[in-house]
């Protein structure tokens, strides 16, 4: 089987447009896609696509242009970005395709997700009680984590301040201003132990990736990082993920637990290689929680990893280099998308003001609720 490459990356503006629909940034995402690598769109062989909240992502059509070509929605949660990326993949892989694309966009309203009990098999008191509300059950995921392995408020906040130190280098993010970590610390409480700052908010923007074959690649004279290993996996028996009603009492792995051994397997890498990371941080536990379940650490290890700065771009394995959903925002359809792009920037060495000198292999991972995890290790 063929080797798989990205070629190209676009990226919009992650944030609030009042002025442009999500439909709109997209487009923008895919013409600057096409622009890097100076391709046409009539050579794309196949588009694979989502949208939450923004359309379907097939709308794009008409304004790229009517050719014919295979074009397939998808939609699975936050992970849906990593979802299209994993099908242009074996698209590739398979040998049935050479050339194509995957793009990502959202539009959502201002506020908190607060998704309909009855579209996750739950319900309707589910909902009335409030857990539907994704900022309370991440307070409590964390909370119970804190208790079992020691983590302390502080390092919460430490990971929201590295991320806002990182999204002010990244001329894509949505939050572009440092905030200490006193601020972060201080601000108001939305769900003990989670303050504003440690939480990312609903956003817009669009990212689209062009894939190619090794052949292909070489044909056309271009270049892009390798895509080594990619997964998606879903919950098994025990998981305790987004809307669980319950927890039970013999614990399963959890979906980020065996994506990333998938992939690590599938790219013939372990977590030690890893010179660069973007992991889900849609709160500061988020992240917290996934530094152990993506490989990085054991539980409990975060605390002091955080306090020496290992995760900062200067660090030993820096995270969320653009400052993640915290400094970016999340625009569902976009947001696995933007961590691979952000990897493609790191592994090409046009990270300006936040590159990570040297990176060879890079890693992401994109966590959506009921419980899927979507992981691509990328290597230059």
């Amino acid at each position: 089987m063929t080797d798989v490459h990205i070629v190209g990356a676009g990226i919009h503006a992650f944030g609030r447009h009042d002025e442009s629909s999500g439909l709109d940034q997209g487009v923008f995402a895919l013409r600057q896609a096409l622009d890097d690598v100076g391709l046409d769109w009539d050579q794309m062989q196949f588009g694979f696509g989502g949208s939450s909240a923004a359309g379907n992502a097939d709308a794009v059509m008409p304004r790229m242009g009517l050719t014919g070509m295979q074009f397939i929605n998808v939609a699975n949660g936050c992970a849906t970005g990593g979802s299209a990326l994993l099908s242009g993949y074996w698209a590739i892989k398979s040998g049935e395709f050479d050339l194509g694309v995957v793009v990502g966009f959202d539009k959502h309203p201002r506020g908190a997700f607060n998704a309909e009990p009855s579209e996750w098999g739950l319900p309707e008191w589910y909902g009335q009680t409030g857990l539907m509300l994704t900022t309370q059950f991440f307070a409590n995921k964390i909370n119970r984590y804190m208790g079992l392995h020691g983590i302390t408020p502080t390092a919460l906040g430490r990971v929201a301040e590295k991320a806002y130190e990182n999204g002010a280098k990244a001329d894509h993010s949505w939050r572009k201003q440092p905030v200490d970590l006193d601020t972060i610390m201080g601000s108001q409480m939305v769900s003990d132990p989670l303050t504003k700052y440690m939480f990312c908010s609903p956003a817009e923007g669009g990212v689209a990736l062009i894939l190619a074959s090794d052949r292909k690649m070489r044909e056309l004279g271009l270049a892009g990082p390798k895509v080594k290993g990619a997964a998606v996996r879903t919950r098994v028996a025990g998981s305790f993920e987004v809307f669980a009603p319950s927890l039970e009492i013999e614990r399963g792995p959890s979906p980020t637990q065996i994506a990333s051994k998938a992939a690590y397997e599938m790219a013939g890498v372990a977590p030690g290689d890893i010179d660069v990371a973007q992991i889900q941080d849609t709160e500061s536990g988020a992240e917290i929680m996934h530094m152990a379940e993506n490989g990085f650490c054991k539980d409990g290890e975060q605390e002091q990893l955080l306090a020496d700065g290992a995760t900062r771009l200067d660090g030993t394995l820096p995270i969320n280099t653009d400052g993640g959903c915290l400094a970016c925002g999340e625009p569902i359809g976009a947001s696995g998308l933007r961590q691979v792009y952000e990897n493609v920037q790191q592994l090409r060495g046009r990270a300006d003001g936040r590159q990570v000198e040297g990176a060879r292999l890079g890693y992401s991972q994109v966590y959506g609720a009921p419980g899927i995890s979507g992981v691509v290790v990328l290597e230059a």
